[in-house]
């Protein structure tokens, strides 16, 4: 099976990654943030690295997807079908310019195109991570990343607000597979029983599915 995980930074995407791979003994794939040589030059100007940082992000998941489903044996820690929702935003903020885009969405297009015709051509599962706006700063402020943090910068933390928002009406509009939501301010994934349970609605959504 092929299972991706979507949300926002700092609700608990990887740690539900990381669980669900162990669980079901199999590879996973990770955001590729450490090694991002783009992502801190774009907290720290975004109108000049906003599109190089959307088409960095964009070849490493086109990348990532097509390898899950040749494997037909993987999680993802999030994927190129919430990949837009960030340029989108990075567009209405100015960071983008229409032209840029444009060159976006097409080459997008022209990716998805090429998965639809792939022998598996969707994942199985999306399994999207949510929680309150509060909880998700949070624990963006426990982890730590120096350019992640917000207390000295009012504009990232409207850019937190807004993809908050973004990603509850990218949720509802998700048609490319099937899906559920897991609240992971109900069950905080450092408790050992909540992880036992959302692993546990996992399998029963996979067994509604008929996915082995």
């Amino acid at each position: 099976m092929v299972i991706i995980t979507a949300g926002m930074i700092g609700v608990g995407k990887t740690t539900l990654t990381d669980l669900i791979a162990k669980h079901k003994g199999t590879q996973a794939f990770f955001e590729p943030v450490g090694e991002n040589p783009v992502l801190p030059l774009y907290y720290a100007d975004p109108k000049q690295y906003g599109f190089l940082l959307q088409i960095y992000f964009l070849n490493k998941r086109f990348a990532m997807i097509k390898k899950a489903l040749t494997d037909d044996n993987n999680v993802l820690d999030r994927s190129i079908y919430e990949d837009a929702l960030f340029t989108q935003e990075n567009h209405s903020s100015g960071n983008i310019s229409d032209a840029e885009l444009d060159v976006y969405m097409k080459l997008l297009d022209n990716m998805m195109d090429e998965l639809k015709g792939m022998k598996k051509g969707r994942p199985d599962l999306m399994v999207f991570a949510d929680a309150d706006f509060d909880t998700i700063l949070y624990r963006i402020k426990k982890r730590g990343r120096d350019y992640e943090q917000f207390d000295d910068n009012a504009e990232l933390r409207e850019y937190y607000f807004k993809m908050w928002s973004a990603y509850q009406k990218w949720y509802e509009e998700y048609d490319a597979s099937p899906k559920m939501r897991v609240d992971l301010q109900k069950y905080d994934l450092e408790d050992s029983e909540s992880q036992k349970i959302v692993l546990k609605m996992i399998d029963e959504r996979l067994k509604e599915l008929e996915v082995e």
